[in-house]
């Protein structure tokens, strides 16, 4: 990816097929419609805070798909151990990581040109610019092939002992918040709190650690080519921990094209995927997003994303709400047929 942002575009479709990006200057910007949530008064249980912030959800989401969450109780010391952990791995020899190599949706070592996020959307990118350490759940199911499938045994680097440990605590708290906001956005739609939380008993989440090296790791960008290209997630609700930077995260907007994502070192950023969308009946919209390559005035800026995917149950019958909440009336899909086919379609071959 070039340091290029792209100027206004047309609308993307919200969960189908989108159009490429136009290139062009990167626009100033006075920031996203994306708003700061402090859970602590949803927690406490106020009702008349709980359904001003359930307001608040509703309304980002149906703007960028995205919102920043504080009060969220994820201790800060824990991201950065994680972080730590982590980058002993990515500063190991090639042929050492080599030895944990995955394939995308698996479980170990994503090596550079491994992804190309654009695919998903139908957008001819090059590699993206970054490694990621990948986990997921791994407790049984009870079906055989739905086990083999998705449920696979993390694969956990020697050579960083630690990592397990912090990743498990981690990945406890992730499943928390998560039921956290699921609650939430079932009170955003005006339905029961459990509408989402219910085809979660046994989710496939998965976490990635994404690693975003300079130039002196991946070398200077081709044109086009991103840390990850503009796309779309795929599932329900996603928690991201990242790292403030000029080769960030940016967001879609209609009002605004492409913008920097506003930054909270104390918040979560949180976006919701295909899935979610088509569950809504795009009455909220899957948050488009990329991260930017190392910018030419700093080309050896190093940034770090912990990202948290939630997901449901496998089988879970995916169909979007009826009018007056929903907006599209998408055919029923069951999740895992379709995370299945968008991570496929990611993958560089």
């Amino acid at each position: 990816m070039s340091d290029t942002a792209t100027p206004d575009s047309p609308r993307p479709p919200t969960a189908g097929s989108r159009p490429p990006d136009a290139t062009g200057p990167r626009l100033p910007s006075a920031g996203p419609r994306v708003p700061t949530v402090d859970l602590g008064p949803w927690l406490s249980g106020d009702p008349g805070a709980r359904a001003r912030i359930a307001r608040t959800v509703d309304g980002a989401l149906r703007s960028a798909g995205f919102l920043l969450v504080t009060g969220h109780g994820v201790d800060p010391d824990l991201r950065a151990r994680v972080r730590e952990a982590a980058r002993v791995f990515f500063t190991l020899p090639a042929e050492v990581k080599e030895l944990y190599a995955a394939k995308v949706g698996g479980r170990g070592w994503l090596g550079p040109g491994a992804e190309a996020n654009g695919y998903a959307e139908g957008t001819p990118t090059p590699p993206d610019l970054k490694e990621s350490l990948t986990f997921a759940t791994h407790e049984p199911f009870d079906d055989p092939a739905t086990n083999a499938e998705w449920y696979a045994p993390n694969v956990w680097p020697a050579e960083t002992p630690e990592l397990r440990a912090l990743c498990e605590e981690y990945l406890a708290r992730m499943g928390e918040l998560e039921n956290h906001l699921l609650a939430l956005l079932g009170e955003a739609l005006g339905l029961e709190p459990d509408f989402f939380t219910r085809h979660m008993d046994h989710p496939t989440y998965g976490f990635n650690i994404n690693w975003y090296p300079g130039t002196e790791v991946v070398g200077e960008p081709q044109e086009g080519q991103f840390r990850i290209g503009p796309h779309t997630d795929f599932g329900t609700v996603t928690i991201l921990d990242r790292q403030a930077g000029r080769g960030g995260l940016q967001v879609y907007t209609d009002e605004g094209g492409w913008e920097d994502a506003p930054f909270d070192p104390d918040a979560f950023t949180i976006n919701i995927g295909d899935l979610m969308a088509r569950w809504t009946g795009d009455r909220w919209r899957s948050g488009r997003h990329r991260v930017l390559p190392p910018p030419s005035d700093e080309p050896t800026e190093e940034l770090m994303s912990l990202v948290y995917f939630g997901e449901c149950t496998p089988g879970t019958r995916v169909e979007s709400v009826p009018a007056p909440v929903g907006r599209v009336a998408y055919e029923p899909v069951d999740s895992h047929v379709y995370l299945r086919e968008k991570l496929d379609s990611i993958t560089v071959d």
